[in-house]
C-alpha cells in the first residue's frame, strides 16, 4: 500500500487504489454526517451548556460558515501545494477539533471548536473530488465518482439516524469523540495511500482568498436572513457586500491561468451548466430533507422512530442509483442520465406532496425510494462531468467547485424551508415539497441543455486551449 512520490498518469494500481479510495470515503463521511448530526443534538447541547437557542445555533451556523469561507481557497492551494497534503491536513485538523468538541465544556468553546473544525472539513471536502481524478483510470472514473457521490448522498441522509442512535446510549460528547479513531485510521490509510500530484507554479492569492471568503461567507448570511425573516435591511446590506466582493473577486480572476475563483473554467459551456444543474438539484434535495420530518410528523402523526424507518428507502435507493448511474455513463451522456433522475426526482417530490390524508406505509415507501432514486442517477454523471471537464491541472478548482455548488444549493434550500415555515405555519411543509420538485425540474433542464453538440464542440475547445496555455508555462 505504500504510495509512490510521481503522479501516476492513469490512476493508481490496485490495491492502493482501493486503500485511497477508501480513505476518501472515510474523511468524506467525517465531513458530511458531522454537518447533520449538530442539527439533532442541538437542543440537547443548549440545554446541557445552559445556553440560549439563539447563540447556540451557532454550533451549526460556525461549521457552515468555516466550509463556506474556505471551500475554494483550499481547493487552489491543493493545485500549488498538493492535493494529498491538503486532504491529510484537512483530517488532522478535523480529528483534533472534534477532540476539543468532545471536552468543550461551556458553549463559547463547543463553537470555536466548531469552527476549526469546520476548516478541516473544508480540507477534506475541496479536494476529495480531485484525489478521485488521479485514483481512478480515465475509463473508470464514473464508478470512482459514483462511489464519491453515494458517500455523501447516503451520509447526508443518515446523519440525523446516527445521532439518534448516539444520543439514545451516550451523551453528546460522544457525537464528537466518535470522530477521532475514525480520522486516525482515515489519515493512516491516507498517508500510505493516497496520490501525490503534480503541483502548481504559481503562487496562493491571499487577496481573491479574501474577496472570495466575503462573497461567499456573506451571500449565505444573507440567503439564512431572507430565510429566517430578518428585517430587509440586514439582507440587503449582506447581498451588496457580497455582490460588491463577487465582483471585485472576478475582475481579479478575469486575467489570471490558474484563478481561485474557476472562471477559466465556467467560461466551459458543460462544466457552467453542470454547476448550476448541481445547485438547483441540491437546493431541491435539501427543500425536502428539511420539510419531510415535520411534513410526516404534523401532517399524519408519525413518531420519530417511524419517521426514521419511512425516509430510509431514500438512502438505500441512492446507494443502488449511484454506482449504477457509474457504469451507464460508459454507454450513455451524462446530460441524459442527470435529466432522467432529476425528472424522477422531481416526480418523486411532488408524490410526496400530493401524499392522501391517511396513506398506506406503502405508499410513503415508494415515493421516497423513487425520489432517491432519481437524485442517485443524477448526481453522479453530473459530478464526473464536472470534473472531467477541467484540464487535470485544474482540477482542484473544480472539485472546489462541485463542493462550493452543493453548499450553494444546500443552503439556499434550507432558508427557503425556513421562509416558508414562517409564511405558511399550516402548510408549509409541502409548499416546500412543491418547490423541491420545481427546482428538480429546472436541474433536469439545465443537464438536458448539455446534450447539445455545440455546447460539447466548445467544452473540448476550450479544455484544450487550457491545456496547451497551462502546459506552455
Amino acid at each position: 500500500m505504500s504510495s509512490s512520490v510521481i503522479e501516476h498518469a492513469d490512476g493508481l494500481p490496485k490495491p492502493q487504489r482501493n486503500w485511497a479510495i477508501l480513505t476518501i470515503a472515510l474523511g468524506l463521511i467525517l465531513a458530511v454526517v458531522d454537518g447533520a448530526i449538530a442539527n439533532v443534538a442541538l437542543p440537547t447541547i443548549a440545554t446541557d451548556l445552559d445556553a440560549s437557542p439563539a447563540f447556540s445555533i451557532w454550533i451549526v451556523n460556525g461549521y457552515q460558515l468555516a466550509i463556506t469561507i474556505s471551500l475554494l481557497p483550499l481547493a487552489s492551494l491543493g493545485e500549488i501545494i498538493g492535493y494529498r497534503r491538503v486532504y491529510l491536513a484537512g483530517l488532522v485538523l478535523f480529528t483534533l477539533a472534534s477532540l476539543f468538541c468532545a471536552l468543550s465544556h461551556t458553549l463559547l468553546l463547543l463553537t470555536v471548536a466548531r469552527i476549526v473544525q469546520g476548516f478541516g472539513a473544508a480540507g477534506i471536502m475541496s479536494v476529495n473530488a480531485a484525489l478521485v481524478r488521479f485514483t481512478y483510470p480515465r475509463a473508470l472514473l464514473g464508478r470512482g465518482i459514483g462511489i464519491n457521490a453515494l458517500v455523501v448522498a447516503i451520509s447526508a441522509a443518515v446523519g440525523p439516524t446516527v445521532a439518534a442512535a448516539i444520543l439514545a446510549v451516550g451523551t453528546w460528547p460522544w457525537l464528537f469523540a466518535i470522530n477521532i479513531p475514525i480520522g486516525i485510521a482515515a489519515f493512516t490509510l491516507g498517508w500510505r495511500c493516497l496520490p501525490h500530484t503534480t503541483r502548481g507554479s504559481h503562487a496562493f492569492d491571499w487577496q481573491s482568498a479574501a474577496l472570495s471568503a466575503i462573497a461567499f461567507g456573506v451571500g449565505i448570511a444573507a440567503i439564512d436572513s431572507v430565510g429566517h425573516g430578518e428585517v430587509p435591511f440586514v439582507w440587503l446590506s449582506e447581498f451588496s457586500v457580497a455582490a460588491v466582493a463577487g465582483v471585485l473577486l472576478a475582475r481579479r480572476q478575469t486575467h489570471m491561468t490558474s484563478p481561485l475563483l474557476p472562471v477559466d473554467l465556467l467560461r466551459i459551456p458543460i462544466f457552467a451548466l453542470s454547476i448550476g444543474t448541481s445547485i438547483a438539484s441540491f437546493c431541491g434535495q435539501m427543500l425536502a430533507f428539511v420539510a419531510l420530518p415535520f411534513y410526516l410528523e404534523h401532517r399524519f402523526g408519525y413518531s420519530a422512530v417511524e419517521m426514521g424507518l419511512l425516509i430510509t428507502p431514500w438512502p438505500i435507493a441512492v446507494a443502488f442509483a449511484a454506482p449504477l448511474a457509474g457504469r451507464l455513463m460508459e454507454r450513455y451522456p451524462a446530460g441524459l442520465l442527470g435529466g432522467i433522475g432529476l425528472l424522477l426526482f422531481a416526480i418523486g417530490l411532488a408524490t410526496l406532496a400530493l401524499l392522501p390524508a391517511d396513506p398506506p406505509l406503502v405508499d410513503v415507501i415508494w415515493r421516497m425510494a423513487l425520489s432517491g432514486f432519481g437524485f442517485g442517477l443524477f448526481q453522479t454523471p453530473n459530478n464526473r462531468t464536472m470534473i472531467a471537464a477541467a484540464p487535470r491541472e485544474r482540477s482542484g478548482g473544480a472539485s472546489g467547485m462541485l463542493g462550493t455548488a452543493r453548499l450553494l444549493g444546500q443552503t439556499t434550500g434550507a432558508a427557503l424551508v425556513a421562509l416558508f415555515l414562517a409564511r405558511y405555519p399550516s402548510d408549509g411543509t409541502r409548499i416546500s415539497l412543491w418547490a423541491g420538485a420545481f427546482f428538480a425540474l429546472i436541474g433536469a433542464v439545465l443537464s438536458l441543455l448539455r446534450l447539445s453538440p455545440a455546447g460539447t464542440r466548445g467544452a473540448e475547445r476550450v479544455r484544450v486551449h487550457a491545456d496547451q496555455r497551462l502546459k506552455g508555462e
